[in-house]
C-alpha cells in the first residue's frame, strides 16, 4: 500500500502546497485509493502522530513546498537518499516538527519506507492568504504526472496498462 501525505500551512499561501496538490489529486483521480489501495492523508504542519501513519511496508510519497531557489512553481522529485540529504539540511522545514525528525523516528521503529519521495513545488510567496500563487497553481498538473511517474516506477500502478492509462488520462 502507497500513502500519499500533503504537509504544510494553507493559510500561509503557498505554503500550504503539499495540502493543495493532495486536493488536486484526491478531486483529479479519486479512484487512485479504492482501485490501486494508495491512501491520501492531510499531515498539516506534521506532527509526531504522523508516526502511526509511516510503515515499512509501504511506498510513501510527501507533497510539501521546497525551496531550493529556483522559479517559483518548478515540481521537484527527491527520492530515498537524495530526499533525506535534502532534507537534514538546516533551515528546509518550516514545519513544527519537520520531516526528518518523522523520518529518524521511523528509523529507530524500524518503520521507515525504503521507497520515498519528495514531490515539491518551489513557492512564490509565503503570507498570509488561503490561495496559492498563480505559478504554483499551474504547476499542480505537473506534479501529479510526477507522481504518477514515481507510483508506476514503484509498481503501484502500471502507465503502460491500457485500462489505467484510460482512467489516468481521462481524469485529467
Amino acid at each position: 500500500m502507497a500513502l500519499i501525505l500533503g504537509i504544510g500551512n494553507t493559510l500561509l499561501k503557498d505554503e500550504g502546497i503539499g495540502i493543495h496538490l493532495l486536493n488536486y489529486i484526491q478531486s483529479h483521480y479519486p479512484e487512485w485509493e479504492a482501485k490501486f489501495g494508495i491512501e491520501m492523508l492531510d499531515g498539516g504542519t506534521l506532527s509526531f502522530d504522523l508516526l502511526t501513519h509511516i510503515r515499512a511496508d509501504q511506498e510513501l510519497i510527501v507533497l510539501d513546498a521546497v525551496n531550493l531557489k529556483q522559479q517559483p512553481g518548478t515540481v521537484y522529485c527527491l527520492q530515498s537518499q537524495s530526499m533525506d540529504h535534502f532534507l537534514s539540511q538546516p533551515g528546509k522545514s518550516v514545519h513544527e516538527v519537520s520531516l526528518m525528525d518523522l523520518f529518524d523516528m521511523s528509523r529507530l521503529s524500524e518503520q521507515l519506507p525504503e521507497q520515498r519521495a519528495l514531490i515539491g513545488i518551489q513557492p512564490d510567496c509565503i503570507d498570509w492568504g488561503d490561495q496559492l500563487t498563480s505559478s504554483v497553481q499551474e504547476a499542480l498538473s505537473a506534479a501529479a504526472l510526477e507522481i504518477k511517474q514515481v507510483l508506476s516506477d514503484w509498481g503501484v500502478f502500471d502507465l503502460s496498462s491500457r485500462l489505467v492509462e484510460k482512467e489516468i488520462v481521462g481524469a485529467n
